[in-house]
């Protein structure tokens, strides 16, 4: 479920969405949620001052608190 709103959201961003990828990483408390795209589209994930991925964090957070689980996201180069 939230590895799915990630996806969503980022391929919603970014112009090659083709080349989104997220890879959910399990751990006992915690789970981290990789974004990858393309080289190109990074900034546009990111955004001005890191607004847009502080955003999709705190919509993660907001969503694995409903989950009653704790999510972490990575942005990968």
């Amino acid at each position: 479920m939230l590895k799915d709103l990630v996806e969503y959201i980022a391929r919603s961003l970014v112009d090659k969405p083709e080349d989104v990828h997220v890879t959910e990483v399990e751990g006992e408390q915690t789970s981290v949620l990789e974004l990858k795209v393309a080289k190109e589209d990074l900034g546009k994930v990111i955004g001005k001052q890191g607004r847009t991925a502080r955003a999709m964090r705190t919509i993660l957070g907001a969503a694995s608190t409903k989950a009653r689980k704790r999510s972490v996201l990575e942005i990968l180069e």
